[in-house]
């Protein structure tokens, strides 16, 4: 029996066709995984070539050939320019972020990330961390746990969810995915694979703070490209979409533009100029490779001169 596919990578072409890579040039890969996107940039870079790949996830690491232009930094991408700078890199010429989890971690059932596979509830990208999503469901009051499901989830009943969770914790252990599940089900809205993709979403996000670490990522990049530098990102659900949307448009997370004078003239100009008007989505051959690639939308941004 064949070993399974670590990751398939999405949107291959369109990343390398969007970060339009130098062969000379310096690349980041912020979540390496499987290596499918990198490898296929260290393919187009020649001797002088480098690349430096993040992941957190230890079991990333195997996956890393030896090559003397590949650097791995085995921690989250939230320190991207501090490791960077470790490595004697101050600029680059492209960055690259697949965000979400990648099918070896949804197939591993003792990570916990699947609602088709019995193991604990635990959904850490890195487990050298202490908060799990059983710590999640287990501590949280009912107001933080209301929060989450509604924002990182969009779950229907999210109120009532996060009431019922707080009572039957009280009695019934929450630690498996089973123990979850069933204690639960009588507050299922609709189709029960859906709402629970909805609520495993909400608490993975919760646990390994998604979106945080990708503020903070992306408030890196700028500084970090090289003028005409390019940078790169897929996203899977439309709370990390919006995120990078706003900041390739505006420099910043607002909704609402900030940097406007009183006649509504802006007054600076954001670092990073949108190459992609809307997200590019995989195609219907894509869709039918690699089912997972479906919610996958990528943008691309230059770094604008003088910025």
């Amino acid at each position: 029996m064949s070993e399974p596919v670590y990751h398939v990578p999405v949107l291959l072409q369109e990343v390398i066709d969007g970060l339009s890579i130098r062969p000379d040039g310096v690349y980041v890969d912020c979540t390496f995984g499987g290596g499918g996107h990198s490898l296929e940039i260290l393919k187009l870079l020649n001797a002088e070539g480098r690349m430096v790949v993040f992941d957190q996830d230890a079991d990333a690491r195997k996956n890393v050939p030896d090559d003397d232009r590949i650097i791995f930094v085995p921690h989250n991408f939230r320190h991207l320019q501090r490791f960077c700078r470790l490595h004697k890199i101050t600029q680059v010429n492209g960055i690259l972020a697949d965000l979400g989890v990648s099918s070896h971690q949804f197939d591993t059932a003792d990570r916990g990330f699947s609602t088709r596979f019995e193991g604990d509830l635990d959904m850490r990208m890195d487990q050298r961390q202490e908060l799990t999503a059983f710590e999640v469901v287990n501590t949280y009051d009912e107001q933080q746990l209301h929060k989450l499901f509604e924002q990182y989830g969009e779950v229907t009943n999210s109120k009532t969810l996060a009431r019922t969770i707080v009572q039957v914790r009280k009695t019934v252990s929450l630690k498996t995915i089973s123990n979850f599940k069933q204690a639960l089900h009588a507050v299922v809205k609709g189709n029960p694979n859906k709402y629970f993709a909805q609520v495993f979403q909400a608490l993975r996000i919760e646990v390994n703070d998604e979106l945080g670490a990708l503020k903070e990522m992306l408030q890196q990049v700028p500084p970090l490209l090289k003028p005409a530098g390019r940078v790169a990102i897929i996203t899977f659900h439309s709370l990390e979409d919006r995120i990078v949307k706003n900041f390739f448009r505006k420099g910043n997370f607002e909704e609402e533009e900030v940097d406007v004078d009183p006649f509504g003239t802006k007054t600076s100009t954001p670092p990073l100029k949108a190459i992609t008007k809307k997200p590019i989505v995989p195609t219907e051959a894509e869709m039918k490779r690699n089912p997972r690639a479906r919610s996958a939308r990528l943008r691309v941004a230059e770094k604008v001169e003088g910025n």
